[in-house]
This record gives structure tokens, C-alpha cells and sequence, in this order.
């Protein structure tokens, strides 16, 4: 069985709302067995033009584990309070 990874790219717009959200989708994290790897750390480009905001990278132990995370009650709670608050892009990559 495989590791999987969530990474997410996050612009901030409210940050007094999202802590709610923070508060919610760690919640979730530890429900789901996520082990945070960066969350909101220092970031630098080494190539190419992407400027990244708030970079969150959780691993998983399965893929499995990880839409069961996305998928949760607990994560769609997190979602709705993190509306109005920020722009979310997140990917769910295989990992080796």
C-alpha cells in the first residue's frame, strides 16, 4: 500500500474566519490519520513563475484514507466555515 498526499495552495481573504476553519480541518486531519508536513511554512520558488500563498501538504497512508478524510463529516464541516474566508485549491497526488 501506497502514501498519498493532499496539497493545497490557500489564499487567505478573512483570516479572523479562518481559524475556524484551521480549528475544523485539524479536527478531521487527526480523525483521518493525516500527518501534517507543512502547514501555512515559509515558502520559496526554485523554478518557474507560481507564486504559491498558504501551502498545506498532509500525508496519508492510503489513498483511501485520504478522500475518506476529504469525504468526512468532520472536513465538510471545516469547508462551509471556511467559505467567504478562502480560495482553496487542493489535489490529492498517489505517492510511492
Amino acid at each position: 500500500m501506497s502514501s498519498a498526499y493532499v496539497l493545497a495552495n490557500v489564499r487567505v481573504t478573512n483570516p479572523q474566519q479562518y481559524e475556524e476553519y484551521k480549528r475544523l480541518s485539524t479536527i478531521a486531519m487527526k480523525a483521518h490519520g493525516a500527518e501534517v508536513c507543512t502547514r501555512g511554512g515559509k515558502t520559496e520558488v526554485l523554478e518557474g513563475d507560481w507564486t504559491p500563498d498558504r501551502v498545506v501538504l498532509l500525508k496519508f497512508p492510503s489513498l483511501e484514507q485520504a478522500r475518506a478524510f476529504y469525504d468526512s463529516p468532520e472536513y465538510q464541516a471545516a469547508k462551509k466555515a471556511r467559505e467567504g474566508a478562502a480560495v482553496m485549491r487542493m489535489l490529492l497526488v498517489d505517492g510511492v
